[in-house]
């Protein structure tokens, strides 16, 4: 079932402020605080979103629907993304634009390979960069019409509540025990929720836990350390 034509019936064409209007973008992302931001870029463009927090909740999706344009995070709690998008990728009919979403570097390669038309690195907040990143792979029988008139200034603030769901998250995950594949999933997801919200100090402890593992060095200290620091984004004492 295509999830355009009922959205693009009842609404006007697109327009320079709503360039993305009449199409449905389906946001795989498995953290509150970088949904949030791409919910509110999608709404501002005019595009109506749907999202799933896992792999298996975005094939139950696409099972049933097929949106104008798939963002799928490389990191998801039941597996990788770039599984996704290869299966998206070879779909017939294929999705109108496929995007990795990622905030680690190697991230746009390795979704270029898996059969992805663009990417999007995290943090994303710029309304001008995320416009132009879907319409640059639109396909022409998908175009609105619209031509983005925003500026790279125009940038998104995503509710900080979503940043805090994704600290009560973490912290219920640690709570229930430190087994080594719920740290490494910890680490990966505290990551690019740091990045996305800029929270530096948070996102080199998570890296810190990344590195200790790869290295085969002792857990508990770096654990500890992000532990602390997700107790401190709970009780509000975040840099900003």
């Amino acid at each position: 079932m295509e999830d355009r034509e009922p959205f693009a019936l009842s609404h006007p064409p697109a327009s320079p402020g709503r360039p993305l209007l009449g199409l449905t973008v389906l946001v795989v992302e498995d953290s509150a605080y970088a949904a949030e931001a791409l919910r509110l870029l999608s709404l501002r463009s005019g595009a109506r979103i749907r999202r799933a927090d896992c792999l298996k909740s975005a094939r139950h999706h696409l099972q049933v629907y097929r949106p104008s344009v798939l963002i799928a995070d490389l990191g998801l709690p039941d597996g990788n993304g770039l599984d996704l998008i290869e299966e998206a990728a070879g779909r017939f009919p294929r999705i109108g634009v496929i995007l990795g979403l990622s905030g680690d570097s190697f991230g746009e390669e390795t979704a270029i390979a898996a059969g992805a038309d663009g990417f999007l690195a995290k943090p994303i907040a710029s309304l001008a960069r995320f416009q132009s990143e879907i319409l640059t792979h639109l396909p022409a029988d998908l175009s609105p019409g619209g031509a983005p008139d925003r500026a790279e200034q125009d940038i998104i603030h995503p509710d900080p509540l979503a940043y805090r769901d994704d600290m009560a998250h973490v912290a219920d995950m640690l709570n229930d025990g430190h087994e080594e594949k719920v740290l490494d999933y910890v680490a990966q997801f505290l990551r690019g929720v740091a990045r996305s919200a800029e929270d530096g100090a948070l996102a080199e402890a998570a890296s810190g836990l990344a590195r200790a593992r790869a290295q085969g060095a002792p857990l508990a200290s770096p654990t500890a350390r992000l532990a602390g620091l997700v107790q401190q984004r709970l009780r509000g004492a975040r840099p900003i």
